[in-house]
């Protein structure tokens, strides 16, 4: 296990991290409300408009494993630096941007500066946090990135009410720059690998991951009405390439993804974790307003306030999940979380069918701080044996899992709902039918949650296994 030298712990430093991560996630939640004014404005469709969101998405995990990468190479603190600069730029080019393809190109361009802010500050946050409180770095950084995912909406409504979208943009721009300006004259300098060229970064391995996302991406996004290519061809083509990057890595001299890492028990386990939560995770937002709106018979008005609880209770509870990891170790707080998140699956499935509105809240505030305690544990678990050259590379590994997990389940989540209601129109279903659907979806993400504790303990006895011998 790697520790820091450093024997106190530099608050200013953490909250510029912090600060990063925050400027990454309201990138995506900014926008969100800003597309029904994006379609007038352009006089566009609704699918076309949701490629500002889309695009941004696909750029950070497209790019987010690379950003870490080059972190490693070329040293944190200036790809972080780099990467403040390229979100900056890119908020301008948005704010001014004629059209809605040209908006959309400088989402995709913010995206690469949003995977520079995600990746590196959590390999900086290990680089520079005193082990013994990393748990508490790693939920801050949880804590800021929930802050920025539930303010930006409102956020951007204030900015519709008092101004217009580009507004929105230049609001980013100024965000960025002010942890640009934080990021100079707080984080200390550290020396890069000595001789690191572009020539160490896995080109050919770096575009086939690229490739393998995108595809993905696509087809985990339902935006394939929009592309002259089906859904099964989407998923075959991401699985040829994906098996193409394997051979690719197990080759090169200098990989993006050494196989090593992904046999390493608490590294891979914890990317599959990663992925297994993230999917359950993104249930709640594609699956409950369904039940929201067509069981309990809520409006639009009152939806929004109840699915806001989640972020809320997010944002109050990845700090003190950060601190019970430093207090009690990551992998009892990981069991912890793992086992709380399947109870709040089950009080989810069943309360709100008992208790309308107040049980669903009541389940979203037992489930939603589980969802913090394993990220915490997780992220701090897979970060705390990383040695310097592997800090960047395993971070983006994370931020990358995390978001094929969100992805598959907003893709297979909401599937999985329509294949137990029997329709698609869930308007035309019978009340009973759709609260029974939405019962059957989260019993059965609960199960899914159950074969992560399995893997967890899995990960726990392989690693005491080699500690014997």
């Amino acid at each position: 296990m790697t520790t820091t030298s450093h024997a106190y712990f530099p608050t200013a430093t953490l909250v510029t991290l912090a600060a990063a991560a925050l400027t990454a996630s309201l990138g995506i939640s900014v926008a969100s409300v800003l597309l029904p004014t994006l379609a007038r404005s352009f006089s566009a469709t609704v699918s076309e408009v949701q490629f500002v969101v889309l695009s941004y998405l696909l750029s950070v995990t497209v790019t987010i494993v690379t950003a870490g990468r080059l972190g490693d190479l070329f040293g944190h603190r200036k790809v972080l630096i780099a990467g403040l600069l390229i979100f900056m730029t890119a908020s301008v080019l948005c704010a001014v941007a004629p059209t809605l393809n040209l908006l959309i190109a400088g989402r995709a361009v913010q995206g690469i500066g949003g995977a520079v802010l995600i990746a590196l500050s959590m390999s900086l946050a290990r680089q520079l946090i005193p082990t013994e409180r990393l748990g508490t770095a790693m939920g801050l950084l949880g804590t800021t990135s929930a802050i920025g995912t539930a303010l930006g909406p409102s956020l951007g409504g204030a900015i519709l009410t008092l101004g217009n979208w580009q507004m929105a943009f230049w609001l980013l721009a100024a965000i960025a720059g002010g942890v640009f300006v934080l990021s100079v004259t707080v984080i200390e300098r550290s020396d890069p690998p000595k001789g690191a060229t572009f020539k160490d970064l896995d080109c050919l391995g770096t575009l086939l991951l690229m490739a393998t996302l995108i595809l993905y991406g696509f087809a985990a996004s339902g935006k394939t009405s929009l592309l002259p290519i089906s859904t099964n061809v989407l998923i075959l083509g991401a699985l040829i390439t994906s098996v193409f990057f394997v051979i690719i890595e197990r080759r090169a001299t200098s990989p993006l993804v050494p196989m090593t890492l992904l046999k390493d028990r608490t590294t891979g386990t914890g990317f599959i974790m990663n992925i297994a939560v993230g999917t359950v995770m993104m249930s709640t937002l594609v699956v409950g307003p369904f039940f929201l709106s067509f069981s309990l018979e809520l409006n639009e008005a009152v939806i929004g306030l109840v699915l806001a609880v989640g972020p809320a209770v997010t944002a109050l509870s990845g700090f003190p999940a950060g601190r019970l990891t430093d207090r009690f170790g990551a992998f009892q707080i990981m069991i912890v979380g793992i086992l709380q998140m399947i109870a709040g699956l089950l009080c989810l499935a069943f309360l709100p069918r008992y208790f309308g509105v107040y049980g669903y809240v009541g389940a979203l505030i037992v489930l939603t701080p589980a969802f913090q305690m394993f990220l915490a544990a997780n992220n701090t678990a897979v970060l705390a044996k990383a040695s310097k050259d592997q800090q960047g590379r395993l971070s983006g590994l994370l931020g990358l899992s995390r978001n094929l997990g969100l992805m598959t389940g907003a893709s297979a989540m909401s599937t999985l709902f329509v294949i137990v209601l029997g329709t698609g129109n869930a308007a035309q279903a019978p009340v009973n039918e759709v609260a029974d659907a939405f019962s059957i979806t989260f019993v059965l993400a609960a199960a899914l949650t159950s074969t992560t504790l399995l893997i967890a303990l899995f990960s726990r006895v392989g690693q005491n296994t080699r500690e014997t011998k």
